[in-house]
């Protein structure tokens, strides 16, 4: 699962990857958390367009968002059968800019949190999807859910999971809902190939959302986890003397 990325290229930089249409300005954002809201580009009408939308996917079916469970990932490999996905994988495919993205390492104690990023630094591209959830007596909320795909042979000592990546060159089909079916699409979303990604051990104060700052990405010291101290040998029980009144033997 991947639950938190950075976005901190420019406005500029990411307009210039991206071509959508509008030209928003936002600050760098080393810390998105779900439920936050989050840049996405999707076609519409034959062109791109930036957009925000909430970070956790509310399928339109769904009467009470607040008792649905929050759906930040989606994964590739059930996204044509999963009813929560189904509509959007068809209908409302979309490209999530960022810099980067966090995962922690569970297999040492505590874990370990790494950024992930591209060893050549420049902004990625993470396949999403986006749904429009209105409510009953009215106002519309978009969100979205970013998909995610089995870890390469680099992140997998990390996790087991990666954020699904496209190429520029894939841009244009993954949003052309109208022409490109989606179990085409899907053929897209595959581990990222061997070498493109760099990983960065970080602080554990990305744990906290609160923490939106350019210090959560340097690296730091990789430390051996601490092992357990041995518990000491007790001591030989000495042999009782004199009577047995009953009463252990201390002294």
């Amino acid at each position: 699962m991947c639950g938190r990325y950075t976005l901190t290229a420019s406005p500029e930089e990411v307009r210039e990857l991206f071509s959508y249409i509008e030209q928003p300005n936002f600050p760098p954002r080393y810390n998105i958390a779900p439920t936050q809201p989050i840049a996405l580009v999707k076609n519409e009408h034959g062109q791109r367009h930036f957009a925000l939308a909430r970070w956790g996917l509310v399928p339109s079916w769904v009467k009470d968002p607040a008792s649905f469970t929050l759906l930040i990932n989606a994964r590739a490999e059930t996204l044509l059968e999963k009813p929560s996905f189904k509509a959007a994988i068809k209908h409302r495919r979309c490209l999530i800019p960022a810099n980067g993205f966090y995962e922690w390492q569970r297999a040492v104690s505590p874990k370990q949190p790494y950024y992930i990023s591209a060893a050549n630094n420049q902004p990625l591209a993470f396949a999403g999807l986006w749904e429009t959830w209105s409510h009953p007596e009215g106002g519309d909320i978009d969100t979205a859910a970013m998909i995610t795909v089995e870890a390469n042979e680099d992140m997998a000592p990390i996790h087991h999971r990666m954020p699904a990546l496209l190429e520029p060159h894939q841009f244009d089909a993954w949003l052309d809902t109208g022409t490109v079916m989606a179990r085409e699409a899907v053929t897209f979303l595959k581990p990222a190939p061997k070498g493109v990604l760099s990983f960065t051990p970080v602080s554990t104060r990305v744990n906290s959302a609160s923490h939106d700052d350019e210090g959560l990405i340097r690296e730091v010291e990789l430390t051996e986890p601490k092992k357990p101290e041995p518990k000491p040998a007790k001591p030989p029980r000495k042999k009782k003397t004199g009577t047995d009144d009953g009463q252990l033997d201390l002294f």
